[in-house]
């Protein structure tokens, strides 16, 4: 019985280790992919309501001076702006969202809604691509998801199942 009791005690410490990990900060564009789908990407998020300043000539986010940095960017101030939705960093499999902090050189990249701005106002400079370019609910192909779900939902469907374990190993 005392083993019983230690994996249950095991189990519920995983279920809450896995239920306090966070989805990650950054939504970051990939890098192995050509400029040309990257610019869609971009132009999608900075005509959709990301904050495109910083990275508009003697912008602090400016350099370097490539598709793939201002692309970066620019998903993720559209990402902070929509509160970290996991849908806001698809962008038909051309993203994928990061815990490492992609802040460098002078150019710091928003981790929060509240840093990234929430008053609506874009830079206006890019425009957005033809209808279908932006992010997709359907595709999945750009991320490493295992679970349909979410933020508080995936940690409450974690904390389940490792409960029913629990219960199915004690009896």
């Amino acid at each position: 019985m005392a083993s019983h009791a230690a994996r249950l005690v095991f189990l519920l410490a995983v279920a809450a280790a896995l239920a306090g990990r966070s989805e990650g900060g950054w939504c970051l564009c990939r890098t192995d992919l050509y400029d040309v789908m990257l610019q869609k990407t971009l132009d999608y998020a900075c005509g959709g309501g990301a904050d495109c300043r910083p990275i508009l000539q003697n912008g602090a986010c400016f350099a370097p001076n490539t598709v793939k940095a201002h692309c970066s960017y620019a998903v993720n101030s559209y990402y902070q702006r929509s509160g970290q939705n996991p849908q806001a960093c698809l962008f038909s499999g051309t993203t994928f969202v990061s815990n490492n902090d992609p802040s460098a050189n002078g150019c710091v990249f928003p981790a929060t809604q509240g840093a990234a701005g929430t008053n609506g106002t874009t830079a206006g400079v890019y425009s957005p691509p033809a209808f279908g370019q932006g992010p997709s609910a359907n595709d999945m192909s750009g991320g490493t998801k295992i679970f349909p779900v979410a933020g508080t939902a995936k940690r409450a469907v974690i904390l389940a199942c490792c409960w029913l374990l629990a219960l199915y190993l004690s009896a």
